[in-house]
């Protein structure tokens, strides 16, 4: 049935049903109006699951797995005052997070270019995680109403690497999480405000901006224990990616914002084998 379905597409220039693998729209001439079935299923898949479910679902698993495979590191006691104990609760293991794929000076002083998008997916706490994914929940849907989920796989994945490269570059020893993507979804939805105007496009920017205003001054008041580059290197990225690709409302996801959104599942694939890799080769 799902084959039966796919069969089938509406062109993204004319908008008119095509084979989802013809090479050209018989209508308006459009090459490839179905990347060759890809683009289809891939819609089907975010359509049926959701962004927001898939990168949760992958955080939360990623996240038991870095705990089961260390669990004493779990009732480790950790220093640094009250507030570095409570965020540090349910932290796996530093070792261990580092050949899942964290991030930092180190790993990328050792050739682990991978870690600057699967670093995006790790996490080092119950509360770190628990933010993050519930500030996904918030602020995923309207991006992707608003931008199409192709653009906001991009701008997830621009904004979390493009953190993490600021991370790199300031000398940040060892980072994990999602919040510089977090970031980049308000980097997002301020250009939307800023390019669209009006009453719908200025509420849309105010709010936003007051959301980026409290997370970034949260973050400056608990110093050290967040990486504040990462959020700033995300929102940046956001913003630049937003720009670039422009927004629904002025163009309609076409071939090439496909394209880009394909690339960048893939450059997640290829990130988590490597990941795979050196995880199986430190257990074997």
């Amino acid at each position: 049935m799902a084959e039966q379905e796919l069969r089938a597409i509406i062109c993204p220039n004319c908008g008119k049903l095509v084979s989802a693998r013809a090479e050209t729209c018989v209508y308006c001439g459009y090459k490839n109006p179905g990347l060759w079935g890809v683009g289809p299923k891939l819609r089907q898949l975010f359509q049926n699951f959701g962004f927001t479910q898939i990168v949760t679902t992958v955080c939360v698993a990623l996240y038991v797995l870095a705990l089961l495979l260390n669990p004493s590191a779990i009732f480790r006691a950790r220093g640094g005052g009250l507030i570095s104990m409570l965020l540090g609760f349910l932290s796996p293991d530093g070792a261990i997070l580092d050949r899942m794929g964290m991030t930092g000076l180190a790993a990328i002083l050792d050739g682990r270019w991978w870690t600057l998008i699967t670093a995006i997916y790790l996490h080092g706490s119950l509360p770190h995680i628990f933010f993050n994914l519930l500030w996904l929940r918030q602020l995923a849907p309207p991006v992707e109403e608003l931008f199409g989920v192709s653009r906001l796989i991009v701008i997830f994945t621009v904004s979390g690497a493009l953190g993490f490269v600021v991370s790199f570059i300031v000398g940040i020893p060892y980072t994990v999480g999602a919040s510089g993507s977090i970031f980049g979804l308000l980097g997002a939805l301020v250009y939307y405000g800023r390019s669209r105007g009006g009453t719908f496009g200025q509420g849309v920017y105010s709010q936003a901006m007051q959301f980026a205003v409290m997370m970034f001054v949260f973050g400056f008041f608990m110093g050290g224990i967040v990486n504040n580059w990462a959020h700033g290197g995300g929102f940046v990225g956001g913003y630049l990616a937003a720009m670039l690709l422009g927004y629904s409302e002025r163009q309609k996801e076409n071939n090439r914002i496909q394209l880009w959104g394909i690339v960048a599942l893939g450059a997640t694939a290829v990130a988590f084998l490597f990941a795979l890799w050196r995880v199986l080769s430190a257990l074997f």
